[in-house]
């Protein structure tokens, strides 16, 4: 197929370029034929020359810079559309066969008419050729199915999550709130309990050190004793030693 596309585009553009450059070179040769179309045209179309002639040279033109496009591929769509639209008015102009009198002109008239609807309808077939390409229009409407089907996509997930969300809800709510119930009474004790662990203690602290201080007491208080004992002991010998010796003071002083 792309073969058949490759050969049939030149030599379809072929027939444009010569009859193009016949145009350019000649033109008083087609301005008669042309005149029949131009004046209707020119009348309506401020656009199109009302000299026949210019207006020959101009479709000539045309022809032979779309045909050359058309034959090396290049703006092969956009080529193919300029030629078929200036194809129209060229078989209107050069092809009346139903205003032939000679049968045998009209006949010929009739040929080329009809070659040139098979022409016609070989370029509005190669505008249309994407050579296996999409085209924009295919492009645009594609991309707008799949926006469209991805929205919906995204909207049918967003009301999925959103049941699916409330359905959770609707199932943990009552747990989360039995097991606040119960956790609440610890949560409380454990509070308290911290709030009250100094003064705890505090207390213990208390009670450890006051019976050690009781039992220390209880321990120094003999020893106390025994030490005021020996005191009272030591001070009753030193009494009697003083008097022994002012008892031999007193004797030695009898003496003599």
């Amino acid at each position: 197929m792309t073969t058949v596309r490759r050969l049939a585009r030149p030599l379809l553009a072929s027939m444009f370029v010569y009859g193009g450059i016949n145009s350019l070179k000649h033109p008083e040769m087609m301005a008669p034929a042309a005149k029949r179309v131009i004046d209707p045209l020119a009348a309506n179309v401020s656009l199109v020359p009302s000299d026949p002639e210019q207006a020959v040279r101009i479709n000539g033109a045309v022809h032979v810079v779309a045909g050359g496009l058309l034959a090396l591929g290049r703006f092969p769509r956009l080529s193919a559309l300029v030629l078929a639209g200036t194809l129209v008015p060229t078989t209107l102009a050069g092809h009346r066969f139903w205003e032939a009198e000679d049968p045998q002109e009209r006949a010929q008239q009739q040929i080329h008419f009809f070659k040139n609807l098979s022409m016609l309808g070989g370029l509005l077939l190669a505008s249309v050729d994407t050579a296996g390409k999409p085209s924009l229009n295919w492009q645009a409407r594609h991309t707008a199915r799949a926006v469209r089907r991805e929205a919906q996509q995204a909207a049918r997930t967003a009301r999925r999550e959103v049941r699916l969300a409330a359905g959770t809800a609707r199932v943990t709510a009552p747990v989360a709130a039995k097991a606040a119930r119960v956790t609440a009474p610890g949560a409380a004790r454990a509070t308290a309990a911290r709030a009250a662990a100094p003064a705890v203690a505090k207390a213990k602290a208390v009670r450890v050190t006051v019976p050690a201080g009781a039992k220390a007491a209880r321990g120094a208080a003999p020893s106390a004793a025994r030490a005021k004992a020996a005191r009272a002991k030591a001070v009753k010998a030193k009494a009697v030693r003083a008097g022994a010796a002012r008892a031999r003071t007193a004797g030695a002083k009898c003496a003599r």
